[in-house]
């Protein structure tokens, strides 16, 4: 399992999460509006959840169902099937 970043954090990019993390898995670039948590470096450690201005990231199988497609959208954003 790994994290999922969802829809509250696209076009704020806040970034306390990627502070936290222990691993650095959680990757953006200058033109993409939100951040990304890689699926096979997350250690579902969960240590940037709490920190999430706009409770943004969920444990992948809590991932509230009206933002189901972000689990996709970050696996894809790695470039890794699901």
């Amino acid at each position: 399992m790994t994290f999922i970043i969802a829809e509250p954090c696209v076009d704020l990019k806040d970034g306390a999460c990627v502070d936290v993390c222990p691993v650095d898995c959680i990757y953006t670039e200058d033109d993409v509006n939100m951040y990304y948590i890689n699926p096979d470096e997350c250690i579902d450690c969960a240590a940037c959840e709490p920190v999430c201005p706009v409770t943004a990231i969920f444990a992948e199988d809590e991932t509230p169902g009206k933002w189901e497609k972000y689990i996709n959208a970050n696996y894809e954003y790695f470039g890794i099937s699901r």
